[in-house]
């Protein structure tokens, strides 16, 4: 059940959370760019979101327990789909990471990262003016 900081923080709070499972999963790509077979992911961070704030349509599966399908993170929410990239130019190897397109792909998550904490600070700063009302 959400609380009133949750519902005063919006969807920020969501989007730090995979902005950060992202950074991982691009740090994993640029980690294994020598990897033989290795094959880049990514998470669809739009639909990840839209998954996070309860926003999704389409057609769900149904389930009769809840470890059946999907991943869950160890506080019950669901994990984000990861996705293969498609490669430009995959490797003899069977490698479809592109570093230029990771490092890329990095830096950017790295602003957004940056520009969501900015975000919420201020909502903090905020919410602290309102309380000392300084």
């Amino acid at each position: 059940m959400p609380s009133s900081i949750d519902n005063y923080l919006g969807v920020h709070a969501a989007a730090l959370k995979l902005r950060s499972q992202r950074t991982e999963v691009l740090a994993a790509n640029l980690a294994n760019a020598d990897t033989p077979g290795y094959r880049a992911r990514d998470i669809d961070f739009k639909g990840a979101l839209a998954a996070a704030s309860g926003q999704t349509s389409g057609v769900h599966l149904a389930t009769t327990r809840a470890g059946h399908i999907g991943a869950a993170a160890p506080d019950g929410t669901p994990a984000p789909e990861l996705k293969y990239r498609v490669p430009l130019a995959p490797a003899l190897d069977g490698n479809t990471v592109d570093g230029q397109l990771e490092q890329a792909a990095f830096a950017e998550n790295t602003v957004r990262y940056q520009a969501t904490l900015s975000f919420i600070s201020s909502k903090f700063r905020a919410l602290m003016t309102a309380i000392t009302g300084q």
